[in-house]
């Protein structure tokens, strides 16, 4: 087993959808085709912050992960934040999801950048031993304000 972990390229679009559909599935989110087409037209262009690396083995489109960089005011730096990670599901449990990670850790090396970060779903434990594996736990909590839900109940 080879895996090769690149950029997303112009052809890769029904098969980065067909996983895209899954990761959205798996976190019980709606995926519209207007979402889909407009997160798979920032990561094919040049000038937008999100970027889109794929897993591929064997030919075929394994896994996928998004990720973009952010600013650091008190540490005086900039990170990479990982938005998005996916493995097919028949291809779990071969190393891919450590593969994706080590290749977006990789590219934060090469931009000079300080820090990866990313989240994940509390009850999500399969995937949370991979990530203990490879980082460390913060003791951080994250707060959102859904801004959508806050217009629609003023």
């Amino acid at each position: 087993m080879s895996i090769e972990v690149r950029p997303v390229a112009d052809g890769d679009f029904f098969a980065w959808l067909d996983l895209y559909e899954k990761y959205a599935a798996f976190y019980e989110t709606q995926l519209t085709d207007q979402k889909a087409l407009l997160l798979w037209s920032w990561l094919t262009a040049l000038d937008h912050e999100e970027d889109g690396l794929v897993a591929v083995e064997d030919g075929r489109i394994v896994g996928l992960a998004h990720v973009r960089e952010f600013a650091r005011p008190l540490e005086g730096d900039r990170g990479l934040f990982l938005d998005d990670l996916f493995v097919a599901e028949e291809d779990r449990h071969k190393g891919i999801g450590r593969t994706l990670i080590d290749a977006v850790r990789s590219l934060a090396e090469e931009r000079g950048l300080g820090v990866v970060q990313w989240i994940t779903a509390r009850d999500n434990s399969e995937a949370q031993q991979v990530y203990d594996s490879v980082a460390t736990r913060t003791s951080w909590v994250t707060y959102e304000i859904d801004l959508p839900a806050a217009r629609a109940s003023a």
